[in-house]
């Protein structure tokens, strides 16, 4: 007997005559992705993966660890082979799921038989197995309407699969089969989940960070990266752009409105993004914003800064109240790190009493004595680039 790990497709099952460039993403995903855990091969066949150790050295453990997280997986297993022989079946599958069942109270077995030669049908299979079940653990009782595990018997073309619960997939779309986009990253709760929800959706993550020593510290970049490291468990390596902006803020400062400070600096920061994201291959740029979070989003607020950039904006938290938000940092193991208490660029210059409804022209007027082209070209000519995995 010998173990693979069975993937199930989400979404990817919708696709039409283009479902063999998301499966053929998703299957560079798995390779990469798996490559520190042994030597393996992927192969699919009928609608599942199938990830095949190639010797005994291969850390089961840690591949099911990050087959989790891989975008476009909506189900995957670890299951025994076993020779397609029923008397087989029932004398090697008891041993196999036996750390399986040890805590379960009850059980129900399922049967797939997609191989219509094997002679027994899948109500027979799940008899005879269900009885062996029964006769050798004692503690375990049949529920077939809500058991604490389903013990599932594939019969396909080369095997015998047996497993026990499905554990559920990252779900989503493979990574960069949507596109790339820039995501805006300042240090809080809600832009990493705004990475992770586009990254969900195929998209391939390009990061922009912009910075503001000395009035932003080392620890505040540090910060960023860490969340970085966090959605890219998900998503795959991010490139991330670290922006200079204090020049760009005191400028703002000296020569603008103090009301228009979050405004102006916004735009600022639309303009930079736009420019940085297309010259590194990006078709949009990603936001937190959540509509009537905070002073900068109300609709008037967000039409402003839209207006100065030249790709489209995504903001896929933009519907979702504080509590929704929290509940996937919280997934994504970025919560703790992203409530840590190192100030971002856009809290250290926030105005006292900020604008939140701007109307056509105004912005423009409280920026007319900024130096705008100057200013952005030397941000960007002053960006470091780095490699988040």
């Amino acid at each position: 007997m010998r173990e693979v790990i069975l993937i199930k497709d989400g979404e990817l099952a919708l696709k039409g005559l283009n479902r063999s460039v998301f499966e053929g993403k998703m299957t560079a995903t798995i390779k990469r992705r798996l490559k520190e855990c042994g030597a393996f091969t992927v192969t699919r066949s009928q609608s599942t993966v199938y990830i095949e150790p190639q010797d005994e050295s291969f850390d089961f453990d840690s591949a099911l660890d990050r087959v989790g997280r891989i975008f476009g997986i909506a189900g995957y297993s670890r299951a025994g082979v076993f020779d397609k022989d029923m008397d087989v079946i029932l004398s090697e599958a008891p041993a196999y799921l036996e750390s399986a069942l040890c805590d379960k109270k009850t059980f129900k077995v399922e049967a797939k038989r997609a191989d219509k030669k094997f002679p027994f049908t899948s109500p027979q299979i799940c008899e005879q197995l269900g009885g062996k079940l029964l006769e050798t653990f004692s503690h375990l009782k049949v529920n077939v309407h809500s058991p604490d595990i389903v013990i599932t018997v594939e019969i396909r073309e080369k095997g015998a699969y047996i497993r026990g619960n499905q554990l559920k997939g990252a779900g989503g779309l493979p990574t960069g089969t949507s596109g790339k986009a820039a995501v805006l990253i300042s240090g809080g709760i809600d832009s990493p989940v705004a990475a992770y929800l586009m990254a969900k959706r195929g998209i391939s993550l390009f990061a922009i960070h912009f910075a503001s020593p000395p009035y932003t510290s080392v620890r505040a970049e540090e910060k960023v990266k860490t969340l970085l490291s966090r959605v890219a468990r998900y998503s795959g390596p991010i490139k991330l752009a670290v922006v200079p902006f204090t020049e760009i803020q005191e400028e703002i400062g000296r020569h603008c409105p103090e009301d228009y400070f979050t405004l102006i600096m916004r735009r600022m920061m639309m303009r930079i993004s736009s420019a940085v994201a297309a010259e590194n291959g990006c078709i949009g740029l990603i936001t937190g914003e959540s509509l009537g979070q905070v002073a900068s989003q109300t609709l008037p607020a967000i039409a402003a800064t839209d207006g100065v950039s030249t790709l489209p904006v995504l903001r896929p938290l933009i519907g979702m109240d504080k509590e929704e938000i929290v509940a996937i940092s919280r997934k994504i193991d970025a919560f703790e790190t992203s409530i840590l208490p190192y100030e971002d660029c856009c809290t250290v210059f926030t105005p006292r009493h900020p604008h939140t409804k701007p109307k056509d022209g105004q912005c423009e007027a409280a920026e007319k004595n900024l130096d705008i082209a100057p200013l952005i070209e030397r941000a960007i000519e002053g960006i470091e680039y780095s490699f988040i995995e």
